[in-house]
């Protein structure tokens, strides 16, 4: 166990994607805990000296956040930016924040901005989040809210999952003062509902997605699906309360299918949100509904997460006992497979092994390896100190986990060996 950070101030580690492709670098914000979007830089430190790096410096009172890196080299890194020079019309809001992405020192808008009819097909209406490269360091998700909708009414902003495309750069004819251009041609892939039908597969959240597999996962027909993301989203009951179940949706590999509208306009409406592309295939994939603690739970946050191979995804729901354990279920669907069993549960966020061989979490204030096919529970450190629950992250190369713990009033990082 090592402490990589001291400074007397935050260290925020992003879910997923926190190291640097060489396994030598470990990417932050400085987020108070993580509780309000006030941090001025991106950041990185070296895990083998110690050295801390700026990677990027926010001005005009804006302000930046959830940095991921993408995993194939060139170094590329990608976070949350706030709105410059906000004002009372225009502050950080779910709705009011754009990807930035950094190679080089050099930063560029991932995705643009249209708030203004008609709208602009590949650009969005109001904010993206945590921001991931698929695998291949190719394609990006993220999640989003809708600044259209928003004013028009909260209660029509609903969560959704997106997904962005290198086959940009998209060029709004920017009317507003706070529309600008992007790199990337951005569309949502997941389809909400303000009132989902009560028993039924609608829903009217769609959040913590991962992507399927390096390569995406093979269907039961022995075909190969090349892109994938899983999410979870809320769907109601029959007696109308949230339960929250896994779905997947199956992504077009041909990037000229994005540019196609499905059932409504990729772009959106002046009264209804942005909508998936023709060939974007939304499934549910648990059906928990029967169950004595229904649904994938939301505390601990988690993010559901894929091995390499695409055969299993990962996420957490209650055992009958009431305790969190981690679950398997193959993307084409079928019974989820519990992997963990007994007290003292699931305690984090989690991600795969490299290897897809095992899982890493944190279990009884100690961060551990789970066999993926076993179950069998490895600890890596001793219990000392509450690490968080936010963020379980390993190296490209398997030989190291990070995480983040409180020291002295201020949450540092650590890492340890995983005996690779």
């Amino acid at each position: 166990m090592k402490q990589l950070t001291f400074a007397s101030r935050h260290h925020q580690l992003t879910n997923i994607n926190a190291w640097t492709p060489d396994s030598r670098w470990l990417a932050f914000d400085v987020r108070p805990s993580g509780a309000s979007f006030t941090g001025e830089t991106i950041e990185r430190v070296n895990v083998d000296t110690g050295e801390v790096q700026v990677i990027y410096r926010a001005g005009h009172g804006a302000c930046v956040g959830v940095v991921t890196v993408n995993p194939c080299p060139p170094e590329r890194y990608v976070f949350i930016h706030g709105p410059e020079n906000p004002d009372a019309g225009w502050r950080y809001d779910f709705h009011h924040r754009r990807g930035v992405v950094v190679e080089n020192g050099v930063a560029a808008n991932l995705d643009a901005m249209d708030i203004t009819p008609p709208f602009t097909p590949g650009a969005l209406r109001g904010g993206s989040h945590v921001h991931v490269w698929s695998p291949d360091g190719q394609w990006l998700s993220f999640t989003y809210n809708d600044h259209v909708m928003h004013e028009r009414c909260p209660a029509l902003d609903l969560r959704n999952v997106g997904v962005a495309l290198p086959c940009g750069p998209v060029i709004p004819p920017c009317r507003h003062p706070r529309e600008y251009a992007g790199s990337h041609w951005c569309a949502l892939v997941s389809r909400t509902t303000p009132q989902p039908a009560a028993g039924s597969d609608e829903i009217n959240r769609a959040y913590e997605e991962g992507w399927i597999g390096n390569a995406g996962y093979t269907r039961a027909d022995g075909s190969r699906q090349r892109r994938a993301l899983a999410f979870i989203g809320d769907t109601l009951s029959l007696s109308g309360e949230k339960v929250p179940e896994l779905f997947i949706v199956d992504l077009p590999d041909d990037e000229q299918a994005w540019k196609r509208a499905g059932e409504t306009p990729v772009q959106g409406t002046c009264t209804a949100l942005p909508a998936p592309p023709q060939g974007v295939m939304q499934r549910r994939l648990t059906f928990t509904h029967a169950r004595r603690y229904p649904g994938l739970v939301n505390t601990p946050r988690h993010w559901v997460r894929s091995n390499p191979q695409g055969s299993q995804i990962a996420f957490l729901m209650k055992d009958d006992a009431g305790v969190v354990q981690l679950w398997l279920i193959a993307p084409d669907g079928g019974e989820p497979r519990q992997l963990t069993y007994g007290p003292p549960g699931v305690q984090s966020a989690f991600n795969w092994h490299p290897s897809g061989e095992a899982l890493g979490f944190v279990q009884a204030n100690r961060l551990v390896l789970c066999d993926a096919h076993s179950g069998a529970i490895t600890p890596l450190t001793q219990g000392t100190g509450e690490p968080s629950a936010d963020a379980v992250v390993f190296s490209p190369d398997g030989r190291h986990i990070a995480w983040m713990q409180d020291v002295g009033g201020f949450r540092q990082l650590f890492m340890a060996s995983t005996g690779e």
